[in-house]
């Protein structure tokens, strides 16, 4: 990630509860950046295309994708898959953040690409905790 480039985030999470709370814990960080939150995994793939299909659009702006696995009409498997499979989106960061903990598939979404792979724990003070850490690690990697 270049520093001189606003970095937006995107959230692909389709349970209200767990969107608001991520966006909550990070914002309790300090975070500042922009944050847009989809519902499902086939609005946020239809927002990186239009957004990369203009090459102008994305000059100055870098994205940083935190994905949920299981989410209607697209998951986030296959939405990581097609993020790391294009040419232009490559590069983007891809968090994945998911109560899913099956060792296969945690294998599987860095055998795609996935940066970091975070289980969300079920416990809500410890999901808070969970998205206080991760607010302060993107902090530290300058988001």
């Amino acid at each position: 990630m270049r520093n001189n480039n606003e970095i937006v985030i995107l959230i692909a999470e389709d349970d209200d509860g767990h969107a608001e709370l991520i966006v909550e814990g990070l914002r309790e960080t300090g975070l500042k950046n922009q944050i847009i939150r989809f519902d499902n995994g086939q609005d946020i793939w239809d927002f990186l295309t239009d957004v990369f299909e203009d090459k102008n659009q994305h000059k100055n702006i870098e994205y940083l994708v935190l994905l949920d696995i299981n989410m209607p009409l697209v998951d986030g498997t296959e939405v990581l898959r097609r993020i790391k499979n294009h040419d232009d989106m490559k590069n983007i960061p891809v968090i994945m953040l998911t109560t899913t903990d099956d060792p296969r598939e945690i294998e599987k979404c860095y055998q795609l690409g996935c940066n970091v792979y975070i289980t969300k724990p079920v416990e809500f003070i410890k999901f808070a905790e969970t998205l206080q850490k991760l607010g302060y690690f993107l902090q530290i990697i300058k988001v």
